[in-house]
């Protein structure tokens, strides 16, 4: 059956998608996240929080698009199971608040029941910054249902234990003598196929992406969906660096993006330096990333340190990388098999502005 439906419906879904799917447009992107942001600050608790931080002692974790599945071969999380584990645990430890940033579950292509069943430890792991009052939830695209499905609240306090709110953004807002302030969300905002009115959200997450995972159609070519993210990526960065003071962080795209660089252009950026050091590790570096991104802007020597991307935890190595905010800086890490933690790259946030 699935077979038949599949031949049938296969090109009207493709022309769907072209026409529902659009690349992300600088207008709507703007216009969204210049609503969500100053719909939080109006009307803190609704749509997002607003969180006071000290640059000085101020501890924060940022993780996204961790995607966990129902651990089949579709389930791009189960390598990154481990280090996820073991990064959740050091940050516990250290009494870090943990923002999850979004797609944190695949709820594209499997059910909820699915995801609760088979995800039991790493929901544990994060129901502890809950117990601490040091966690909140960001929903994305791919876990709208945390949005719109009347039952979300309480599939989420059958996970946690207790009540948990699912937000659209958060802002980190200084308590000290810096006037930087910090916006993160995941950063779909401007994709006219899930940042729509309630109504097309509810069709994406329930209808249209269990339809195409049924049928095991994909629209989205490597070569597509990666010009999409880098486009989406300098468009968030063009909106950030309109901005006075705030720093936007997003995940979304799966590209660690650190002072508006990706990892590859800043690697590119020190690729003379490199050379004359004769520093082989780092050449390396670029030839085994510049694999996973399609594009280096063309501004990248010139561009204001003013928005960051988690990149994601579900690398197809195991890797996962996140946005880490202490000690008054803010930092790429990475944590791996090999090295556990690992920082990419380091600012003093203190001296951004």
């Amino acid at each position: 059956m699935r077979n038949f439906l599949r031949i049938i419906l296969y090109k009207p879904i493709l022309w769907a998608a072209g026409k529902f799917s659009s690349k992300p447009k600088k207008e709507r992107v703007f216009e969204a996240l210049n609503k969500l942001y100053k719909d939080i600050l109006d009307h803190p608790g609704k749509k997002g929080l607003i969180i006071p931080y000290d640059t000085r002692t101020g501890k924060f974790i940022i993780f996204s698009d961790q995607h966990k599945g129902k651990r089949n071969g579709a389930d791009d999380f189960t390598q990154c199971e481990s280090n996820y584990l073991q990064a959740l645990q050091y940050y516990n430890e250290q009494d870090f608040y943990f923002i999850n940033l979004g797609d944190s579950e695949e709820l594209w292509e499997n059910s909820i029941w699915q995801v609760k069943k088979k995800n039991k430890e790493t929901f544990e792991a994060e129901r502890k910054f809950i117990a601490k009052g040091k966690h909140i939830k960001i929903f994305g695209n791919h876990d709208l249902f945390w949005d719109n499905d009347p039952l979300a609240w309480w599939h989420l306090k059958d996970i946690y234990g207790e009540k948990v709110k699912v937000y659209e953004g958060v802002v980190l807002q200084p308590a000290n003598y810096s006037p930087l302030t910090i916006f993160l969300t995941h950063g779909h905002q401007g994709d006219a196929q899930s940042d729509g009115n309630w109504f097309s959200k509810f069709f994406v997450a329930n209808i249209w992406a269990p339809l195409q995972a049924f049928l095991r159609i994909n629209p989205n070519t490597p070569a597509y969906d990666a010009e999409k993210k880098t486009l989406h990526n300098s468009i968030m960065y063009e909106w950030s660096s309109e901005q006075k003071n705030i720093l936007l962080v997003t995940g979304h795209t799966h590209q660690p993006v650190f002072a508006s660089l990706t990892h590859l252009e800043r690697l590119y950026k020190n690729f003379q330096q490199a050379i004359h050091q004769k520093d082989a590790a780092r050449e390396e570096e670029i030839r085994k990333r510049e694999r996973e991104f399609t594009a280096v802007s063309v501004d990248y020597m010139n561009m204001k340190p003013s928005y960051f991307n988690t990149g994601c935890c579900c690398f197809s190595d195991g890797d996962i990388t996140g946005i880490e905010i202490a000690d008054g800086c803010i930092r790429l890490i990475k944590w791996s098999e090999k090295k556990n933690r690992e920082v990419l790259e380091e600012m003093d946030i203190r001296n951004m502005i």
